[in-house]
């Protein structure tokens, strides 16, 4: 769950920290007091956009910090992760998050004590918090969020199926693409081949070797410079080995080290020192012993040839003809001609190739076709069971004669998505399948079968989405649910039952609401007031925690904006232990 929440600098909040509980914790407040930062605060803090129009200008910047505690998998998940990242839980288990935005646009995340991308904070999020508002309600009347709910709901069986279709779909599409594209540019096709084929051609017959034109430049310059390059090797080795032109007389630097050697061996006795400068000299004459082998098989080695420099040269202009046309040295020629063939296999155009793309596009058709069909099936199945529990949970919210029917119907081929046959009947068929799938609601017996965005009140909607979050909630899902104003257009005996669901959905996780309802606030576990404070040149708002009469205070306040008001007070408490009678097990 999370912990504590601290905001700093953003909107009307100057400063102030959150202390969250388990269970469930209300959020109230004056309208424009600042409820809506504390969320825009918790989208930050998770991943969230930045807006820099919301930083304050002074100091300059906001910064969201919290502390996320997390159980059994979730945790298991996000620890692995953050320290996969650099990152690391503190030594408690529980982990730090950071967000910081500054006025002109900066945006930074710190993660496990480590400062980290923003989407590792996103990443966080989806594992740990989930977090339903008014435009989540908006995206529920959209087809495709509709169908993306089923499938959450249907499970991890279902996900795999989907995923299966998903990546079976994305290759029967790029083998469909191909073969088509291969068909109407066969023309330009031809002619980019042939131009590589003359290219292939030249290169093969130079045939280049890696780093050929490195070794061919070094020799060119021995075989130019061959005559000085033989004095200088001759005149070294007369030196350290006395050549085959030195007299008996002339001492090489071989002899002259042993015999240096040898005349401070003879006085180590008397002296240690002498004896440890007799063995340097020994390896001294072994290493001049070694370079005069290696200066004899140098000047053996040694090459003057005239008619082999002549080759190096046209060698060497051969290869410049390849680097002026293709690359800039006959590595990159070489990279370019590895190019080539494998453009060439794309540019193929011949009829077997043509036949044998026909018949894998067949082949994955069938697949995508068999896969598409499972995956309507098991949406039907889950359909089933999705609008029965949810149907379930709207009688427990004040709309006892509702009905929700969830419709799986074969998407109607159109332009954009290709047809296939699926379970007997053609559809239009994209990666997650062929099907539309629609929420309707039955408002009361008799009524007509309508589509939300047509058959649902703006309280009706709020209560759908509450229960289908019920459902959702009992199926696993992240441990710490926000719910911004989701009580919008409802009241009286609605209220209440929401409250009561709302605090039911608490005995499992963590809940955060934002309401204006005192119906809803009174099943609190713990409420949070955020207070407007007027009396300094910038108005600016805190938070602050609520119990006992204060508490009653400020449902008084929510029911009639009497907050000091005796009848309006008494209501309040009658509300309160209604409602503490309500959550006991």
């Amino acid at each position: 769950m999370l912990e504590e929440l601290r905001i700093t600098g953003l909107g009307v909040i100057e400063d102030t920290t959150l202390p969250l509980t388990g269970g469930m914790n209300v959020i109230t407040g004056e309208t424009g007091a600042g409820k809506t930062m504390v969320v825009t605060g918790l989208g930050l803090l998770f991943g969230g956009r930045a807006d820099a129009g919301r930083v304050r200008a002074q100091p300059g910047r906001a910064v969201v910090e919290g502390r996320l505690r997390l159980a059994g998998r979730v945790a298991a998940t996000v620890h692995a992760r953050i320290t996969d990242a650099g990152g690391e839980p503190d030594e408690d288990g529980s982990v730090l998050l950071s967000r910081t935005v500054t006025v002109e646009g900066r945006s930074r995340a710190h993660l496990g004590g480590r400062s980290m991308p923003v989407s590792m904070l996103g990443e966080v999020g989806e594992q740990a918090v989930a977090v339903h508002g008014q435009s989540d309600q908006l995206r529920l009347l959209r087809p495709a969020e509709q169908r993306a709910a089923l499938d959450r709901f249907a499970g991890p069986e279902h996900e795999k199926l989907l995923d299966a279709l998903r990546e079976a779909y994305a290759r029967w599409r790029a083998v469909v693409d191909d073969l088509s594209d291969r068909r109407r540019n066969a023309r330009e096709r031809n002619q980019e081949a042939d131009l590589l084929r003359l290219g292939l051609d030249e290169i093969t017959r130079v045939d280049p070797q890696p780093g050929e034109d490195d070794e061919l430049k070094a020799e060119a310059q021995r075989l130019e410079h061959a005559e000085g390059l033989r004095t200088a090797a001759q005149v070294a080795h007369q030196c350290v080995a006395g050549g085959v032109e030195a007299t008996d007389e002339t001492p090489d630097a071989a002899a002259l080290l042993g015999t240096a050697r040898r005349t401070l061996e003879a006085q180590a006795g008397t002296d240690p020192a002498l004896g440890e400068l007799a063995g340097r000299l020994e390896e001294a004459a072994t290493l001049v012993t070694d370079v005069s082998a290696e200066l004899s098989a140098y000047l053996a080695a040694l090459d003057a040839d005239p008619a082999r420099l002549q080759t190096v040269y046209e060698r060497r202009a051969a290869l410049r003809a390849l680097t002026r046309k293709y690359a800039d040295d006959v590595d990159g020629v070489i990279a370019w001609a590895e190019r080539a063939r494998t453009r060439l296999s794309d540019l193929d155009t011949s009829d077997d190739l043509l036949d044998e793309l026909d018949r894998e596009a067949s082949r994955l058709a069938g697949e995508v076709t068999d896969l598409a069909g499972r995956v309507s099936t098991s949406r039907q199945e889950a359909a089933t069971r999705f609008a029965e529990q949810v149907t379930v949970e709207l009688a427990g919210l004040a709309m006892p004669h509702a009905r929700i029917e969830v419709a799986v119907l074969p998407r109607a081929a159109g332009r954009t998505e290709p047809a296939l046959t699926v379970n007997g009947t053609e559809v239009g068929v994209g990666p997650d399948g062929g099907d539309e799938v629609e929420l309707r609601l039955l408002a009361h017996p008799g009524a007509p079968s309508l589509p939300l965005q047509r058959g649902a009140s703006g309280g009706e909607l709020s209560r759908v989405m509450l229960a289908i979050e019920v459902v959702f909630a009992g199926s696993g899902g992240p441990p710490t649910l926000v719910f911004d104003e989701v009580d919008a257009g409802v009241g009286g005996q609605a209220a209440v039952e929401i409250g009561r669901r709302l605090a039911r959905l608490a005995r499992s996780h963590q809940v955060l609401v934002v309401t204006h309802l005192p119906q809803v606030a009174a099943f609190a576990d713990r409420h949070l007031v955020v207070a407007k404070d007027t009396g300094g040149a910038v108005t600016t708002s805190g938070v602050r925690v609520v119990e006992d009469t204060e508490r009653a205070r400020e449902l008084a306040r929510m029911l009639a904006g009497l907050p000091d008001s005796d009848l309006g007070i008494a209501h309040a408490e009658e509300l309160l232990a209604v409602a503490a009678r309500e959550r006991r097990p």
